[in-house]
């Protein structure tokens, strides 16, 4: 940005004008932000309610035609719908937000009265926890903005979960694996499953109802397992499905050490950086749990692995996934790769929106 004409502070509203002074842009600006302008339309619209209720009513229309019998998904996904540092989330009665722009953060009641008139939710709430708020010199938050909320029951794919809007994880459940949980139960039918990361279970669920003869599932936080054991025996899938707290990196390294064998073993681990100057530790966690997972499969056996980390490329990921077949003395064959569920489209223009990486390989 050439030029800041006047005194402007964090989440202002203002126009971007090409180098004569001819209008092109209306957006939020922030002078200490590596975004300093984030676009929100080309005309010189007025940027209140009826702007709010036109964006989000028209990202909402494309979800019901993506998910229309579904009670739960992303109904805005930022960038990708034309408001920047904007998540919306619909669980049943309940609405989760987040705003990782000054904007969004500074028009927040504002979001709220739109959501409201839109949707009336029972509750609508705030989970801003993200580091990347800190980016834009926004504390985190988290609490109700609006009514009330209550654990609900709410299904994909035939599978019960019990959703916590307000201590779930992100914003109350992964919702951009979906499709992606639904497409392993192909490759569960009589397998030995071993779910790493599992969090609310998802994976671990799906490879239950795909019909594996047993499916352990770990992760790290109590409370995580906690939440799929409920979830797995809301399904009356808890005979086939077991779940542990544990570091998923030493129980793999444990499991190589025992020679234990697994017919399906997937891998959905946090992002393992947020920013460039950590990806090469990432890079080096990514090929460590993929070397060992890839050693505990039986030959023929299927590797689900992915990666949310949106600094690591496609290629890099691809690139990761060759060396450790290469350490493990394997080989692989990628067979299926897929992204985010289509409630969260991407911006061919900007790849960032293109964060979720998720293959399915055949390892011998």
């Amino acid at each position: 940005m050439k030029e800041v004409k006047g005194t402007l502070a964090a989440g202002d509203l203002v126009e971007l004008a090409r180098h004569d002074g001819k209008f092109l842009a209306l957006g939020f600006y922030h002078p200490h932000s590596l975004i300093a302008f984030r676009f929100l339309t080309c005309e010189r619209d007025e940027i209140g309610f009826d702007f709010f209720k036109r964006r989000i009513l028209q990202a909402y229309e494309l979800r019901k035609r993506i998910y229309p019998r579904s009670a739960m998904f992303r109904i805005v996904h930022g960038e990708s719908d034309y408001l920047p540092g904007l998540v919306v989330d619909k669980y049943g009665d309940y609405i989760s937000l987040q705003t990782y722009s000054s904007g969004m953060d500074n028009r927040l009641i504002l979001i709220c009265d739109v959501l409201e008139s839109i949707f009336q939710p029972s509750g609508i709430v705030e989970r801003n926890e993200s580091p990347l708020r800190a980016l834009e010199g926004l504390p985190a938050r988290k609490g109700v903005l609006r009514g009330t909320v209550q654990r609900c029951i709410l299904q994909e794919h035939g599978i019960q979960y019990e959703i916590d809007v307000l201590e779930g994880q992100k914003t109350g459940f992964y919702l951009d694996q979906r499709e992606n949980r639904r497409s392993i139960r192909r490759f569960s039918e009589g397998a030995t499953v071993l779910d790493c990361f599992c969090n609310d279970g998802g994976f671990a669920l799906n490879a239950a109802a795909g019909g594996a003869s047993s499916v352990l599932g770990m992760d790290i936080s109590e409370s995580a397992v906690g939440r799929a054991e409920r979830n797995a025996s809301l399904g009356k899938l808890d005979n086939t499905c077991q779940f542990k707290s544990a570091d998923v990196f030493d129980s793999l390294e444990d499991s190589v050490k025992k020679k234990e064998r697994f017919d399906l073993v997937i891998l959905d681990p946090p992002s393992f950086t947020k920013t460039k100057k950590k990806l090469a530790s990432a890079k080096k966690g990514y090929r460590e749990i993929n070397t060992n997972a890839m050693r505990l499969l039986r030959d023929g056996g299927v590797l689900v692995t992915s990666s949310c980390s949106h600094h690591l490329s496609e290629d890099s990921f691809l690139d990761i996934l060759g060396e450790s077949a290469a350490v493990a003395g394997r080989k692989i064959q990628l067979i299926e790769w897929r992204g985010a569920a289509p409630d969260h489209p991407v911006l061919p223009s900007m790849p960032e929106t293109k964060y979720l990486k998720f293959g399915l390989f055949i390892v011998q």
